[in-house]
């Protein structure tokens, strides 16, 4: 009898642990994960830059959440890197980018390994002071059981001025003696989520 507990009680284990496991959410892997922008000056001199770290998660119900902090813009020049942080995102007071948005979680999980789906998310940002919600085409592949890769189909396009940048972005283009800095600005990504 003891016998015949212990392994009921050890099949219960195991049972609430694999449940865990394919019910815990999926979280933003900064490793495998890339945000990148398009900063264009002078008409048409364009420059990639990124941002060296994201988090975030897409929880079982559809909730998916992502921060990326500010400070950690990297554009290859770090008199520029500083500029930005001081001047354009301002991360003493707004440190991070806050992003938002409900996704069909039950499609994800019944999806095949393999698979490749596309959707159109409606995002919402906060960024700056300023919050807007757009809409955003991805990629999401499921590359395994417990990993997702979630892309952008097409570059999205934010407007600096709609997120209160106007004013850096002239001090940015006036310190630098520029004769125009772009205030759209083409945003892609890249973002691998494990469980």
């Amino acid at each position: 009898m003891e016998r015949k507990m212990k392994t009921l009680i050890m099949a219960v284990g195991l049972g609430m642990l694999s449940l865990n496991a394919y019910s815990a959410s999926w979280q933003v892997s900064n490793e495998g994960s890339r945000v990148n922008f398009i900063s264009i000056k002078k008409g048409d001199i364009a420059e990639v830059h990124h941002f060296s770290e994201v988090s975030g998660e897409l929880s079982d119900a559809g909730a998916f959440s992502l921060s990326i902090p500010l400070s950690s813009v990297v554009t290859n020049v770090d008199i520029r890197d500083q500029r930005m942080k001081e001047i354009l995102f301002e991360t003493a007071q707004y440190p991070a980018l806050k992003l938002s948005a409900k996704v069909d979680g039950s499609q994800i999980e019944q999806a095949s390994v393999g698979s490749i789906m596309s959707m159109t998310i409606e995002a919402s940002i906060s960024l700056h002071g300023e919050s807007q919600t757009i809409p955003v085409m991805v990629s999401v592949a499921k590359l395994a059981k417990d990993k997702l890769m979630v892309a952008s189909e097409a570059p999205l396009v934010v407007n600096a001025a709609d997120f209160g940048f106007t004013s850096g972005v002239e001090k940015l283009r006036e310190l630098a003696g520029l004769s125009s800095i772009s205030l759209a600005v083409p945003v892609s990504f890249v973002l691998t989520l494990k469980r």
